[in-house]
C-alpha cells in the first residue's frame, strides 16, 4: 500500500496500458481517476477495478483539448482536495507510410501523443505547486529512441515525451515535483493487436527481446506504481524502459 489515499489521475485508463496502471494504483492504496473520452467508458471501468467505488472516479475528457483538461483536473480537486499523482498516458497510434502520412493523422497523434501530456501537466502541475508536491509520470515508448516504419508520426511524439520529461523534471523539481517517463516495449494491447495477430511478426518480435516474451500491461503498471511512490523521491527526468531488454540489441 505505497500510495495509500494518494489521489492519482491516469489519462487514457480504460484500456490497455492504462488500465493496467489504474489497477495498480487502485491496489496501492490510491484513489484513481479513470479517464477515457467517453464517460460510459471510464465509469465501466472504474467499477470494474473497484467494486465498492470508494476508491474510484470516473472523468472523461479528451486530452488534446485545454478546456476538458483544465475542467477534469478542477473537477478532482473539488471532489477530492488536491492531486498527488498524474500518469499520461493517453496515446493513438497509426501505421503509415513516410510518404503517404496526412496531414490529419500527422495533427491528431502531435494532439493526443504529445500537447496533450504538455497540456495535462500544465494543469496538474500548477495544483501540485500549490499544495507543495507531486509525481508525474510520462508515458513514453522505445519508439521514442529508435525508428519503426511506418510509425514516423508516431517515433517524433514518444520522442518529445522524452525530452519534455527531462524540461519539466528541470522547471519543476524547486516545487518538489518529479516528473519522469516510463519508455514501454512492446506490450499486449488493443493498440498493438494488429502487429501481434501475426504469427510471423510475433516471432520476429520475440526474437528481438532478451527476455523473450511480449510485455503485459502489468509490467508497466509496476514501473509506474514505483514512480508514483516515495521509493523514487529522489528520482526526476529519468526514462525508465521497460522493454524487456529490447534495446540492449
Amino acid at each position: 500500500m505505497k500510495l495509500q489515499n494518494k489521489v492519482a489521475i491516469v489519462t487514457g485508463s480504460t484500456r490497455g496500458i492504462g488500465r493496467g496502471i489504474a489497477e495498480r494504483l487502485v491496489r496501492e492504496g490510491a484513489i484513481v481517476i479513470v479517464n477515457g473520452r467517453r464517460i460510459e467508458d471510464a465509469e465501466r471501468v472504474a467499477k470494474e477495478i473497484d467494486p465498492s467505488g470508494k476508491k474510484t472516479a470516473a472523468i472523461a475528457a479528451d486530452t488534446s483539448n485545454a478546456l476538458q483538461v483544465n475542467s477534469m483536473i478542477g473537477e478532482t480537486v473539488k471532489r477530492f482536495g488536491r492531486i498527488d499523482i498524474l500518469v499520461n498516458n493517453a496515446g493513438v497510434l497509426e501505421l503509415e507510410n513516410f510518404v503517404d502520412i496526412k496531414e490529419e493523422s500527422w495533427d491528431r497523434i502531435m494532439d493526443v501523443d504529445l500537447k496533450g501530456y504538455l497540456l495535462c501537466g500544465q494543469a496538474a502541475a500548477r495544483q501540485m505547486i500549490k499544495q507543495g508536491g507531486g509525481k508525474i509520470v510520462n508515458i513514453a515508448s522505445i519508439a521514442g529512441t529508435i525508428a519503426y516504419p511506418q510509425l514516423a508520426h508516431y517515433c517524433a511524439a514518444k520522442a518529445g515525451i522524452i525530452n519534455l520529461t527531462k524540461v519539466m523534471a528541470l522547471e519543476l523539481g524547486k516545487h518538489k515535483i518529479n516528473v519522469n517517463a516510463i519508455g514501454p516495449g512492446l506490450i499486449e494491447s488493443d493498440m498493438t493487436k494488429s502487429m501481434l495477430d501475426d504469427p510471423d511478426s510475433k516471432k520476429m518480435f520475440i526474437e528481438k527481446i532478451p527476455l523473450g516474451r511480449i510485455g503485459k500491461p502489468e509490467d508497466i503498471a509496476g514501473a509506474a506504481a514505483f514512480l508514483a511512490s516515495e521509493d523514487a523521491e529522489y528520482i526526476t527526468g529519468v526514462t525508465l524502459f521497460v522493454d524487456g531488454g529490447w534495446l540492449t540489441g
